[in-house]
C-alpha cells in the first residue's frame, strides 16, 4: 500500500509552525465562527477519516454507510477498523522478521549458528535460514582463506619489531628473526569460541614457538645451515601449542624473511665471520694436505715392510735351500769322495766359465792357431742373426747394432804367446 497516495486521498494539511496548534478551546470556537473548511481540522475527525479510508481500502466500506446515521455506531466501527489495521501492520511486521532470518553463506565459508549465544549448530555453503533476533544469530567464517601472521615485523621488513625480533641463542648470543606464519581454519566453532583473541593468539604462539626453537641452537647454526630445520621446528612446535589450546587453526607454512644479528654490533660480526672463515679455509687446506701426504707415506711404508719381509723370505728360503743342498752332497761325497769332488770341481768351474771370456788354447799342439775366443764368436753370430731379421722386417725406427768383435789375430796370438810363455815358465 503506498502510503504517500493515502496522504493524499486523506487530505491532511497539518502544519507543526501554527501557533494555536492543540489548543480544543480555541479551535471550537474559531469553527463555530468561521464556515466549514476555513482553519486547521479536528484531530478527531481526521483520525475517523483516516479509519474509514483504511476500512475501505481493506473491504470495511458496508460499515461507512450504515453507521452515518448515528454517533454510537460510528465508535464501534471505528474501533474495529482500528483492529484491522493493527492486524494488518502486525502481519507485515511478522512477515519482515522471519525474513530477517534468512542468510546465505559462500563457498568456502561455514556458518555458525547460535541459539540464545549458545552453539546451536554449523551450515554449509548456501541458502541458510535461521530463527530471527533475540532467539538465535549467525556468524560466516571463511576456512579457506590463507591467513598470515607476521612476527617481528608489520607490513615490510623496515617495519621491524624489536621486542618481538630479539632473541637469545643456546651459546648466549642475541639474535634478530623475522618471520611470518600461514595458517588455515580447521574447525571453525573452536576458532571463534575457544579463545577469546584467536589471531592474537597464533602470533603469540609463534612468538613463544621460535624461542624455544632458537634457544636450543647455535647461533651459526640459526643464521646458516639450519634456517629450514629452525622454520620446520617452530611449525611442528606452533601445531602441537595451538592444538593443546583447541584454537581450531592449522599451519600450513613458516617462512624466514631475515635472520642476522642485530644492528649494533653487525660491523663486529662481519669481522668475525671472516675470521671464522679463513680459519676454516686454513683448516680445510691443511686436511687436504694431510689426506694427501699421509696416504703416501703409509702406502710407502707399506711397500717396504712388504720388501723386507720378501728378502727375508729369499734369504731364509735360499739359506735353507744350500743348506738342504749340502747336506745332500756331503751325504754323497761320504759315499763317493773321489766322483764327487770332481762334480763340485766341474760345476764350480762351469759357473765361473759363465761370465768370462772363454779362450780355447792349444799349446801342445804346435800349429799357429794357438786360441779360439768362444765367447767373441758367439756373440758375432747372434748380431749376425739379428742384423738379418732387421733387414727382413724394418723396423720403424734406427736400430743401434753393437760393435762387431775385434778378431786381431797378431795382437790376440801376441797375447796368447805371452800367455803360454808365463804358464811355461812357471
Amino acid at each position: 500500500m503506498p502510503f504517500p497516495s493515502l496522504k493524499k486521498r486523506l487530505g491532511l494539511k497539518l502544519s507543526l509552525n501554527d501557533h494555536n496548534w492543540g489548543n480544543d478551546k480555541d479551535n471550537r470556537k474559531a469553527q463555530e465562527g468561521k464556515k466549514p473548511g476555513e482553519g486547521p481540522p479536528d484531530l478527531d475527525q481526521l483520525w475517523r477519516d483516516f479509519n474509514q479510508r483504511l476500512n475501505g481500502l481493506f473491504g470495511g466500506g458496508k460499515n461507512r454507510g450504515g453507521n452515518s446515521g448515528g454517533g454510537g455506531g460510528g465508535g464501534r466501527g471505528d474501533m474495529k477498523g482500528a483492529g484491522i489495521t493493527f492486524g494488518a501492520v502486525a502481519a507485515v511486521a511478522l512477515l519482515v522478521w522471519l525474513a530477517s532470518g534468512a542468510f546465505i553463506v559462500q563457498e568456502g565459508q561455514t556458518g555458525v549458528v547460535t541459539t540464545f549465544g549458545k552453539l546451536s549448530h554449523t551450515t554449509p555453503a548456501g541458502f541458510n535460514w535461521r530463527w530471527p533476533y533475540p532467539f538465535q544469530a549467525n556468524e560466516t567464517v571463511n576456512v579457506s582463506q590463507v591467513r598470515t601472521v607476521e612476527v617481528g615485523y608489520r607490513g615490510s621488513a623496515k617495519s621491524k619489531m624489536a621486542s618481538e625480533a630479539l632473541m637469545l641463542t643456546e651459546d648466549e648470543n642475541i639474535i634478530d628473526i623475522q618471520f611470518a606464519v600461514q595458517y588455515k581454519l580447521k574447525d571453525p566453532v573452536a576458532w571463534l569460541y575457544a579463545n577469546r583473541d584467536a589471531e592474537d593468539t597464533v602470533r603469540q604462539v609463534a612468538e613463544t614457538a621460535i624461542r624455544e626453537v632458537v634457544g636450543r641452537s647455535k647461533m651459526d647454526f640459526v643464521l646458516y645451515e639450519g634456517r629450514e630445520k629452525v622454520a620446520t621446528d617452530t611449525q611442528l612446535l606452533m601445531q602441537s601449542i595451538l592444538d593443546r589450546y583447541n584454537s581450531g587453526a592449522q599451519v600450513t607454512n613458516v617462512t624466514m624473511q631475515g635472520v642476522q644479528p642485530p644492528e649494533q654490533v653487525q660491523t663486529a660480526f662481519d669481522d668475525a665471520v671472516k675470521a671464522g672463515q679463513d680459519r676454516e679455509r686454513q683448516k680445510n687446506e691443511g686436511q687436504a694436505y694431510a689426506n694427501d701426504i699421509v696416504p703416501k707415506a703409509r702406502g710407502a711404508a707399506f711397500r717396504l715392510i712388504q720388501e723386507a719381509e720378501a728378502y727375508r723370505a729369499m734369504t731364509v728360503q735360499n739359506a735353507t735351500g744350500n743348506a738342504d743342498r749340502f747336506k745332500s752332497v756331503l751325504t754323497e761325497y761320504q759315499k763317493a769322495p773321489g766322483v764327487t769332488r770332481d762334480r763340485m770341481y766341474i760345476d764350480t768351474m762351469q759357473q765361473i766359465f759363465a761370465s768370462t771370456s772363454k779362450v780355447m788354447v792349444d799349446s801342445k799342439a804346435g800349429s799357429n792357431l794357438l786360441y779360439l775366443p768362444l765367447d767373441k764368436l758367439i756373440a758375432q753370430v747372434a748380431a749376425t742373426e739379428a742384423r738379418a731379421a732387421n733387414v727382413s722386417a724394418p723396423p720403424p725406427s734406427a736400430v743401434l747394432l753393437p760393435p762387431e768383435p775385434t778378431t786381431d789375430p797378431n795382437r790376440r796370438d801376441g797375447r796368447s804367446r805371452d800367455s803360454s810363455r808365463d804358464r811355461e815358465g812357471r
